[in-house]
């Protein structure tokens, strides 16, 4: 069976795999495999799920938001933000789940603390065209 290697990256973390037989991803043009010798290849990833099977049959799982792929002379790198891999499909998906949630509670309370901030802003200007009307 014929292989290539695989590289992921995010600024924290590094995967490397190498027999990988073919990997599956999607970009704005719908869903797209690879398998070893593609022709070269440049292309940005959408947020979701990717894969990639090894020589043994086995399948591995990538939650990314996005990221760019880059094939050539036989390698695969993939760079993202952030990635997390699996070979359990179900366990994944719960990380990925949680770690929405999470990211969301974070949102939620940025949301809130610039609400809280503008209104304060909004409060000292007018202090302080009440204070230029009285003064002048």
């Amino acid at each position: 069976m014929k292989t290539f290697s695989l590289s992921l990256r995010d600024p924290a973390h590094r995967k490397d795999a190498a027999g990988v037989a073919s990997f599956i991803g999607q970009d704005a043009g719908g869903h797209f495999g690879i398998q070893a010798h593609h022709e070269r290849m440049l292309t940005t990833l959408v947020y979701g799920l990717a894969r990639y099977r090894t020589e043994d049959g086995r399948w591995h799982y990538v939650i990314l938001p996005g990221g760019v792929l880059y094939f050539l002379d036989n390698r695969l790198q993939l760079a993202t933000r952030r990635f997390f891999e699996d070979d359990d499909l179900g366990r994944i998906l719960g990380d990925l789940e949680r770690q929405l949630r999470a990211e969301e509670e974070a949102l939620s309370v940025l949301k809130q603390n610039l609400r809280h901030l503008e209104l304060e802003m909004l409060r000292r200007m007018y202090r302080m065209g009440l204070e230029r009307m009285e003064g002048g």
